[in-house]
């Protein structure tokens, strides 16, 4: 069974570990409705993408 010769450092598994970090949601305002909604998903309260109706507006 192979074992490590010796212990890895703290520095050698974080630029190991460089890509994995925690992004923050690219959350926005909707122009229309003032709600908070994701950049490139629809606005589930009034069913509006893009300037277009494509769901009717939730109750």
């Amino acid at each position: 069974m192979a074992v490590p010769k010796r212990k890895t450092t703290k520095s050698r598994s974080g630029k190991r570990r460089s890509h994995i970090i925690h992004r923050s949601k690219n959350i926005i305002e909707d122009k229309k409705s003032g709600e908070y909604r994701l950049s490139h998903h629809m606005d589930l309260k009034t069913g509006f993408y893009k300037g277009r109706q494509v769901l009717d507006p939730k109750d």
